[in-house]
Order: C-alpha cells, then sequence, then structure tokens
C-alpha cells in the first residue's frame, strides 16, 4: 500500500474540515473482521489470501476487532472532536442516518457517550447556574436508540455491544482518560452512558415482546445476553427470560427476584432424529431463519438443497452474495427461483466484497456477475452523491517514468471505480508528456482493464496534456454541469499554474478536484497547486484504500461531492455533514 509523503495542507493548518476527510478519505473504517488476518505494517489482510512467506513474516490476528486500526480511527475521531465538536456531532448523525458505514457507526457512537459536553450546569463568579453546557453524549444516546422499523441504517444488537467493546480495549481507554472524559487513576475504561443507555435499549425490547422475540430469530440471542451481563440489566419480568430461553440461578447476594420460578423456557432444540423433509417443514412452520438452523441439523443431514431453498427467504441480499459459493456447490445456482432472486441481490450490492467471493466460486458466469456487483456498489455510491446535480468526472491518469512500480497499482484502483460512473458523463485521458483519450467499450470492470491493458510507464510528465487532448477529441462540459477532476498519479509535474491554465485555455469550469495518489519514488504538488490557483476543493486518497472493499463506495461518494454554491471553497461532503440535523433521544 502507498504512504502519504506529504499532506495536503501543513500539520499546523489542517483543520477540522481537512481531518474529517481524511477520516473518510485516508483510512479504513473496518475494524471487525470474520477471517483469521496478518497484521501487516498495522493493515489488516486476510491470512487465507497472503503470500506463504508474508503468513510467515507477519504476526497473525485472530477473527475479531483488528485493534490498530481500530486505535488509529477512533485517535482521529478524537482529534477531530478535540478541533471543533459540533462538527463531530454533526457527523455521528451524518453517519448514523444517511450511510451503511457499519464500524464507523460504533466509533463515533462510543465517543459522543464518553466525550466532556454532557450538558452540565455552567455556573457564573456568584455560584448560580448561568445555562447548562451542550449534552452531545445525549446524540451518543439518540444513536444506540434510534429505531426505524426495517431499516439498515440504525444500530444492531452486536453494533450496541461492539461500542462497549470499543471503550473497554486499553488503548483507547488510555485515549479518553488523557482526553479528559474519565477518572485519570482509575484502572476501569471510561463507559460514559453506554450502560444507562444499554439498558433502556434492553427495557425497550422487553417491553415490545415480539421484537425481542424477532432479533432472537435473526440470530442475536447470544448478544442479548452478553449485553444483558455487560450493562448490568435487571428485567422487569420472567418474559424476557422465557424468549432467550435463559435459565436463571439466585446470585451469592441473594438479590435476585425475577425468573428464579416457573420459567418456561423458548429453547431451540435440534432436528435429530427428523428427516430433511420434517425439517423443511419445521423451518416453514415456526419461519425460521438460516442462523436458527444451521447450529441444530442432525450431522447425518447438514445444510442441504432443500433445506437452504427453504431457508432463502430469510436471507439477506448480502448473505445471498456471501454464500454464492454454497449456492453454486448445492447446484441451487441452476433453479430459475434461485438465481433470479440471487441476480436481484447482486443488482444492489452496496459494497465490493464479491470481488473477494469471485476467487471462491467454479463457474465463470458466476464470476462475471460478481464482478458485476463490485460495479454496482461502485455505480450507486456514484448516483447518491451526485442524486441532486449533474456531475462531470474526468480522470486523468498519470503512465510517465516516474509511475514505474506504481502503475499497476493504479489500473488496480481504477478497475475498482471507474465502471461506476455513467459513460456518458465520464472522460478518461493518460499522459506523460502527451495526453491519449483512453474510452472502454463498456461501463464494466472487465472493459476498464482491457482499456488499460497496454499501459506502461515512460516519458516525462505534463498533466495539462491530458486536459488538451480531451478538449481536441470534443469533450465539452454543459454550463449548467458540475466539473470534478480526479488525477491518477504521483503528481509530479509541471508547475501548478501551467496545470491551472490548460482548464482554462479549453473553457473548462472545475468545480473541484481529487488526487488519487500512487507513488513509486518521489511525491510532486501539481495537482493541489493547481486546485489552489483555480480556487476549488482539493481532496486526496491513497490508491492502497481502494482494495478495501467496503472502503470504495465510501471513497467514491466523498469524492463525487462537489461544492453546493458558487464561490464555496469548502467541500460539499462537508457541508452535507454540516446540514445533518443532530440526532436526538425520542
Amino acid at each position: 500500500m502507498t504512504t502519504r509523503t506529504q499532506t495536503t495542507l501543513p500539520e499546523t493548518q489542517r483543520g477540522p474540515a481537512e481531518r474529517l476527510l481524511d477520516v473518510v478519505l485516508g483510512g479504513s473504517a473496518h475494524l471487525w473482521h470474520h477471517r483469521p488476518g496478518l497484521n501487516v505494517s498495522g493493515t489488516w489482510e486476510a491470512a487465507a489470501h497472503a503470500h506463504p512467506q508474508a503468513r510467515a513474516r507477519w504476526p497473525k490476528v485472530a477473527p475479531g476487532l483488528f485493534v490498530p486500526a481500530a486505535v488509529k480511527l477512533y485517535g482521529q475521531l478524537l482529534e477531530l472532536y478535540r478541533l471543533n465538536p459540533t462538527l463531530m456531532a454533526h457527523f455521528a448523525s451524518y453517519a448514523l442516518t444517511q450511510t451503511d458505514w457499519r464500524d464507523l457507526k460504533v466509533a463515533t457512537c462510543a465517543l459522543m457517550l464518553v466525550q466532556g459536553h454532557a450538558g452540565l450546569p455552567v455556573r457564573d463568579g456568584q455560584g448560580a447556574v448561568a445555562f447548562h453546557d451542550d449534552d452531545f453524549r445525549a446524540i451518543g444516546e439518540a444513536m444506540v436508540l434510534h429505531y426505524v422499523r426495517r431499516s439498515t441504517r440504525m444500530l444492531t444488537p452486536k453494533a450496541v455491544l461492539r461500542v462497549a467493546e470499543l471503550l473497554e480495549v486499553p488503548e483507547i481507554a488510555r485515549l479518553n482518560r488523557e482526553a479528559g472524559f474519565g477518572d485519570p487513576a482509575s484502572h476501569k475504561p471510561p463507559m460514559g452512558r453506554w450502560k444507562s443507555v444499554a439498558r433502556k435499549w434492553l427495557a425497550a425490547r422487553e417491553a415490545n415482546l415480539p421484537m425481542l422475540q424477532g432479533l432472537v430469530k435473526a440470530g442475536y440471542k447470544e448478544t442479548l445476553k452478553k449485553l444483558a451481563r455487560k450493562a448490568g440489566y435487571k428485567p422487569m419480568s420472567q418474559g424476557f427470560f422465557e424468549v432467550l430461553g435463559w435459565k436463571q440461578k439466585q446470585a451469592d447476594g441473594g438479590h435476585r427476584d425475577v425468573g428464579l420460578h416457573g420459567l418456561t423456557l423458548v429453547k431451540r432444540e435440534r432436528f435429530d432424529g427428523l428427516s430433511e423433509a420434517e425439517i423443511c417443514e419445521w423451518i416453514e412452520l415456526e419461519r425460521l431463519s438460516y442462523k436458527e438452523v444451521v447450529g441444530r441439523l442432525p450431522k447425518d443431514v447438514g445444510l442441504t438443497p432443500a433445506i437452504l431453498a427453504t431457508l432463502l427467504p430469510s436471507l439477506s441480499d448480502r448473505d445471498l452474495r456471501l454464500m454464492t459459493p454454497t449456492l453454486e456447490e448445492l447446484g441451487l445456482m441452476e433453479e430459475p427461483s434461485v438465481k433470479a432472486r440471487w441476480e436481484r441481490a447482486v443488482s444492489r450490492a452496496t459494497d465490493q466484497r464479491s470481488l473477494n467471493i469471485a476467487k471462491n466460486v467454479r463457474g465463470e458466469d458466476l464470476r462475471r456477475k460478481l464482478e458485476e456487483a463490485s460495479d454496482n456498489a461502485a455505480r450507486h455510491a456514484v448516483a447518491q452523491a451526485t442524486a441532486d446535480m449533474d456531475v462531470r468526472v474526468m480522470f486523468l491518469i498519470d503512465k510517465s517514468g516516474s509511475m514505474e512500480g506504481a502503475i499497476e497499482q493504479s489500473k488496480e484502483a481504477l478497475s475498482r471505480i471507474l465502471a461506476g460512473f455513467p459513460m456518458d458523463k465520464l472522460h478518461v485521458a493518460a499522459f506523460d508528456t502527451m495526453g491519449t483519450v483512453l474510452k472502454p467499450k463498456a461501463a464494466n470492470r472487465t472493459a476498464v482493464q482491457h482499456m488499460l491493458a497496454d499501459m506502461k510507464a515512460s516519458g516525462g510528465t505534463v498533466h495539462g496534456a491530458a486536459v488538451h487532448a480531451l478538449h481536441r477529441a470534443g469533450v465539452r462540459i454543459p454550463a449548467e454541469a458540475k466539473l470534478v477532476v480526479m488525477v491518477v498519479g504521483d503528481e509530479a509535474g509541471e508547475a501548478g499554474d501551467q496545470f491551472a491554465k490548460a482548464f482554462h485555455a479549453c473553457g473548462y469550469t472545475v468545480a473541484a478536484m481529487a488526487m488519487l495518489v500512487s507513488v513509486a519514488g518521489a511525491r510532486g504538488n501539481t495537482v493541489r497547486t493547481g486546485a489552489a490557483q483555480l480556487g476549488v476543493p482539493f481532496s486526496e486518497v491513497s490508491v492502497g484504500q481502494f482494495a478495501d472493499p467496503y472502503q470504495v463506495p465510501r471513497v467514491l461518494q466523498t469524492l463525487m461531492d462537489a461544492p453546493r454554491m458558487e464561490g464555496a471553497h469548502q467541500s460539499g461532503w462537508v457541508d452535507r455533514v454540516m446540514s445533518t440535523p443532530l440526532l436526538k433521544v425520542a
């Protein structure tokens, strides 16, 4: 992965807006991994796909929270909070209600629950209460308690538990103590309002037993037990224990008075002794989910095509994409109804994890469609960011000699993102000292790879040559459209003012500019200086970020938010964050 050798601004001049963009563009917010991995200099990599030499060299990481990434992200959020608590509060509200960034929601919620603005009274010189401080901890509470039926934009039981697990990480507890969020002499991690809001969350579900039963059916039974234990929740009725199938015994202090006698436990018995047909009948009768069934199957039956077909209605689109190899192995992809349901799931992809899944399937048609899912995720991100405006995009790709050793990484990043753009609004040119216009044969990953296949690093570097090449090819940008320019390379080239002059000479009005940094040697400053000359917002991201399947849509959506008003210098995405209403506890 490339590293940035120079930032957009000196560290002392980087304000909260720049640091907020850094959170999204400069590092992955993917913290929990369900597979064994490797700690490669602070970056998580899947052990299964690593080279044997890498597996021998780098420390192994068990499935679960990858602490180095968690500490880095939390530290970035904490620094943003120190610079501008209000921006951090809006960002937390934005992350929950406007995005699908699951682990980032957990991290922002954790910070909001422990940070120092807790609505405490502020007294005047005579000791009287003059006013109360902002209560941003209430935003953390609202993030936990936010509920919209059938929505994916709220915290799951697992996410509520992960907030506590994150705050208990020793390195993060130390950061919170140093920030003044807890007793510096205490050995316990600062938890803020997590316990109290987790109890409220559990009480709301106990008061609505069908909701609690739905969570159990969705596979959260053990998570709910862990939540209750960690929060010290005291249920009001036996129904809570009965739904969870949770047998109770008296505590040593003898203080328990609920759930000790007469419990009718809802137990999930194994399907031992039942035939495949009988198991399918049970699934349909009780509307069981995949998670409920797999642990109860007899060894002599296992997961059969008929059982999995019966479970399909309970699987989400994401589950279906992840289970593609299993569906293929059981022959279910030959069933028209299953294939149609799977293809709908592929068309709705919001991340690019399907590229990893494609490595585990045998059929070429399935592999190609999984790659389409990756393209669909990029398309959805671009469409969401440009829904209220006409945006045209120029990709300028550096293929000069200084890119030797980095050009292949540039190609891989571009293959993941270019297919996300409508072809009639996308303009691509490569450059050394001469610009060459490139056109993919189709709007998909395969066509982009074919377009870039023969690109080799050689020659000098003139970014403006790509701009002039597009103009000679007849590219014109409508007056009402926003033009976003994305440059891929090491930024080493002509002076930035010369790059800016190329846009003026060709009659292009740039609305925003971004740098996808791919460095083999030294880094220049042509693009950021050109953006400053043009007076437009500038953002940058390492092409290495596009290796994370969850990061690609997030980065694209952020980069594509052009300024909202003429002459606005701040990123339109930051404007969008600040316009998000602060969450409130209902």
